[in-house]
């Protein structure tokens, strides 16, 4: 079966979770993931990348430093640029990041709601459902060039169109 089959289900669940997007980076290597998933509005997509708030990111940094999960309101006193702020002001009022490093190879990932927090069950829900996007994304040699070219675009789809996969 296609991996981008077996991905577009799980992307699904997160988009019925995480009603205001999600950011995943999947194998990072230096800076850059293999795959990033997105689908914050594109306003805020847009605004982001405009400011180069990655860099800035209290999120990104603690996903680059850290294994495990951490809420965004816990991140909030590190935000000297203000980037939750800005982003509560886009609905993004509630989050965490997950990060995990499984066999020498990282991902980090961002989830987002603005009507409430996350309960601890949806958190073990995403998280897992993180892990296994990883694991499925993990062996690239394993995947057909279409299949990496499926994916690529799914990737670029859901960023660019700055909405959930239907």
């Amino acid at each position: 079966m296609s991996q981008e089959l077996t991905i577009s289900p799980l992307l699904r669940t997160l988009d019925d979770l995480c009603l205001a997007g999600y950011a995943i980076a999947l194998h990072i290597r230096f800076t850059t993931p293999m795959f990033l998933f997105q689908t914050y509005s594109r306003e805020w997509i847009d605004i982001y990348t405009r400011k180069g708030l990655v860099m800035q990111d209290p999120t990104v940094r603690w996903g680059f430093e850290n294994n495990g999960t951490e809420t965004w309101a816990n991140l909030a006193g590190s935000d000297e640029a203000g980037v939750l702020t800005e982003a509560a002001e886009h609905g993004l009022k509630f989050g965490f990041v997950h990060a995990l490093e499984l066999q020498d190879s990282r991902s980090v990932a961002s989830f987002a709601r603005g009507d409430r927090d996350f309960t601890a069950e949806e958190v073990s829900a995403i998280t897992g459902i993180l892990v296994q996007l990883h694991e499925l994304t993990r062996d690239t040699d394993a995947l057909s060039d279409a299949e990496i070219a499926a994916l690529k675009t799914l990737s670029i789809t859901l960023t660019h169109a700055g909405k959930p996969v239907t």
